[in-house]
């Protein structure tokens, strides 16, 4: 193989760079890591679109859904009406977790409280799960993509070096045609990582919020039923206390 500018393609003390002529020049260890480039890009973009579609449905559904439940009357009442705007599920698998019903098994051990307790938690971690997903691709992405193109970079120089060393004629057209196509891996690899490192912080920061409001949810919602007055009403499901 042959990095020297004299190759078929390229006239003679052309040193313009371009990133088809590294892969077409390029060895397979090469277009490995283009392609492994490629790929990271293709698919941070994906969860970054997705999570971005995701989670801004879901803030608006969370504080929606929460307005609704504490404006309704009755438990059941509440369900349904949060039931029309959770349109992502994370408030209802909260809601859906209080009327479980554990008999005959250590999950009935403890009183209403500690029950609830655990089935709210359980409940908490499956949903924070569903927005936790893709997270952990955007942090690897982010921190391997700059030591993927500058392993091509590495590997891109020494191939280049080699190509016009074996040429026999060394100048600066010769050198810096080659070495700075090579160089175009490090700046691939710093194309990947940048975006998939702000979605990552965004969208932290967004999951940060939402878990917030949730985990709030989810204490009054505990507070609520382990109220013995409000424990009371609901089972016998009881819509409206007037006052005194």
């Amino acid at each position: 193989m042959s990095w020297a500018s004299n190759e078929p393609g390229r006239k003679s003390g052309d040193s313009s760079l371009n990133f088809f002529d590294l892969l077409r020049q390029g060895d397979a260890i090469t277009r490995a890591v283009a392609v492994l480039l490629l790929a990271m890009s293709v698919a941070s973009w994906v969860v970054i679109l997705w999570k971005a579609w995701l989670l801004r449905r879901a803030g608006s559904d969370v504080s929606r859904s929460t307005a609704a439940f504490w404006q309704a009357a009755s438990i059941g009442e509440a369900r349904e009406k949060v039931g029309a705007f959770d349109r992502q599920a994370l408030v209802l698998p909260l809601i859906a977790a209080t009327m479980t019903e554990a008999t005959g098994s250590l999950a009935a051990a403890g009183d209403r409280a500690q029950q609830l307790t655990r089935l709210l938690r359980d409940a908490l971690h499956r949903v924070l799960d569903k927005l936790q997903f893709g997270q952990v691709l955007l942090a690897t992405v982010g921190s391997i993509a700059p030591f993927v193109g500058l392993l091509g970079t590495v590997w891109g120089i020494y191939h280049a070096l080699t190509g016009i060393a074996a040429a026999g004629q060394i100048s600066i057209d010769k050198v810096a045609g080659p070495v700075g196509e090579a160089l175009l891996m490090t700046a691939a690899g710093l194309a990947v990582a940048i975006p998939a490192v702000l979605g990552y912080n965004v969208f932290g920061r967004l999951i940060g919020r939402i878990e917030a409001d949730l985990e709030g949810f989810a204490r009054d919602l505990r507070a609520l039923l382990t109220h013995p007055v409000e424990k009371e009403l609901s089972a016998a499901g009881v819509t409206s206390v007037g006052a005194g």
